[in-house]
């Protein structure tokens, strides 16, 4: 960290909303070349903060200043101007455009007068293999996964000119690898001079990257520490206001017989992928789905689902052919599966917690076969009250929930639909450490009932942490399968990184 005056000053910052007081006194101070951590469990007000500093929001008390002057942005455009850049935790690329195209379409490079299409290729090549992403630029960024959209994000943000980089959950959706590279390129820029506000659910990033960290808890600043002198322990203390034991429910040291078979997939093959996958999933199971960016993880969990048609194979459930590309026969046939991109593949922001719950199961909320509001409402609450989301009532938007308990929202929908088998693709992406230990709980009590669980997750020690076997993906297929006595981080990474060692000259596709 460099000395000096802060480039950002928050002096009791407070902001409401109807019902909800978001922000109820936020002090914080980054120095130019700091690396500052902003910690808090959702809901905390994190992402409020993020929002006043980038003209989105307007605090309704409290400073702001920047490089010593009052920061009251009207708009994105005005922090911009200011040297503010901001990469939010939902992205804001525009997925009709190319790569190249979102990357630089707030200052489209131009020749006579017309865009200059061929440098704005080269200039996003060498952006993007900053931040690891091999994807040709001329690709719409609507093809991509999430966490290759995460990156070209990143990137956009990294190619601008700016004095305070704020970045709320960059590696959410990113693999350890990727997540440690943008570690040495924020590094880099903190050494040149950038003051970067750093947020993060992942405690061991935090302090892995950050000069100092602040913690928000309830709308307010409760602490701010030096990274080197606080631990993991503490600041979730500080967090929640109390001690959590573990972030993973206890399970026996070897993994029990499984059950009868409950998902089968036979030479399943994703356009685009490079291989065949063979694998199957018993009753009582937590099968872990790992791999690098690209490693077609979520591809083949969409196939297998039938979102997206696959290329060929047979996906069987209880020994039942699955219609390819029909994924309401697979919900009638007991396969459900909750998305990595709650936000876009899973909920419908503006409508009621209570509509969201229902929509797997609609029959269960309906009277004389016309939906019941009442119904509907009496089942959301106690679905509601179960898993602990924080909410004023059924009947409000789930677009004012945190992402935590947006994502409670998603797996009470699939309790109320009660399948046999559950595909959860990032189960816990930007949910804050007790709403992980809260859906860690609830997918292990699904397999202690019986259910066969199948689990996507670009961290490591939530597979580690939640499955019975770990099946590892590279390059489209299946490098190996360990069991839980097997388990090791460097041997998934071995594995995950095998089927890129023969050739560097293929483009990697989407996560």
């Amino acid at each position: 960290m460099l000395e000096g005056e802060p480039l950002l000053r928050l002096s009791g910052l407070g902001k409401r909303y109807p019902g909800v007081i978001a922000l109820a006194g936020v002090d914080l101070d980054v120095a130019p070349g700091e690396i500052h951590a902003l910690v808090g469990e959702n809901g905390a007000g994190k992402s409020t903060v993020v929002r006043c500093l980038s003209g989105m929001e307007t605090p309704d008390s409290g400073e702001m200043t920047f490089d010593g002057a009052p920061h009251r942005p009207a708009s994105p455009a005005a922090a911009l101007r200011a040297g503010i850049r901001v990469v939010h935790q939902e992205l804001e690329l525009l997925p009709e455009l190319s790569v190249a195209e979102n990357l630089y379409f707030e200052h489209l490079p131009r020749r006579f007068g017309l865009v200059d299409k061929r440098k704005i290729r080269q200039d996003a090549v060498t952006a993007l293999a900053r931040v690891g992403l091999r994807v040709d630029p001329r690709t719409p960024v609507g093809r991509l996964g999430l966490a290759a959209r995460q990156l070209v994000e990143i990137a956009r943000a990294l190619a601008a000119d700016s004095r305070l980089l704020v970045l709320d959950e960059p590696t959410a959706a990113l693999t350890g690898a990727e997540s440690a590279r943008l570690q040495g390129i924020l590094r880099e820029l903190a050494a040149e001079g950038t003051a970067i506000v750093f947020i993060s659910h992942h405690l061991a990033e935090v302090l892995a990257i950050a000069d100092r960290i602040t913690v928000l808890r309830n709308g307010k600043s409760v602490a701010t520490r030096a990274a080197a002198g606080v631990g993991a322990t503490e600041l979730v203390r500080l967090m929640v206001g109390r001690d959590l034991a573990e972030e993973y429910p206890p399970r026996p040291a070897t993994a029990r017989a499984p059950g009868a078979e409950l998902l089968r997939a036979e030479a399943l093959r994703v356009h685009g992928g490079a291989g065949e996958l063979d694998f199957a999933v018993h009753a009582g199971e937590v099968v872990g789905l790992a791999g690098l960016v690209g490693s077609g993880r979520t591809e083949a969990v969409r196939a297998l689902y039938g979102a997206d048609r696959r290329a060929g194979g047979r996906v069987l459930v209880c020994g039942k052919p699955i219609p390819n590309g029909r994924p309401t026969k697979s919900v009638h046939n007991g396969l459900g599966m909750l998305a990595e991109d709650r936000k876009d593949q899973g909920l419908l922001l503006d409508m009621t917690v209570a509509a969201n719950t229902s929509l797997a199961a609609l029959p269960m909320v309906a009277h004389w076969g016309l939906r019941s509001g009442k119904l509907e409402d009496q089942v959301a609450g106690t679905l509601v009250d179960r898993l602990g989301v924080r909410t004023s009532g059924v009947r409000q938007a789930v677009r004012a929930l945190s992402g935590g308990n947006q994502q409670k929202v998603l797996l009470g929908r699939w309790l109320l639909a009660d399948p046999g088998v559950l595909i959860v693709d990032e189960p816990t992406r930007g949910v804050d450490v007790g709403a992980r230990y809260e859906i860690h709980r609830l997918l292990l009590e699904l397999a202690e009932g019986g259910k066969g669980l199948l689990v996507v997750s670009s961290d490591l020690p939530e597979l580690i942490g939640l499955c019975d076997r770990i099946l590892v993906l590279s390059r489209g297929r299946i490098a190996g399968e360990l069991t839980r006595a097997e388990f090791d981080r460097e041997k998934i990474l071995a594995l995950a990184y095998s089927g890129y060692l023969t050739s560097t000259d293929e483009e990697d596709g989407p996560s």
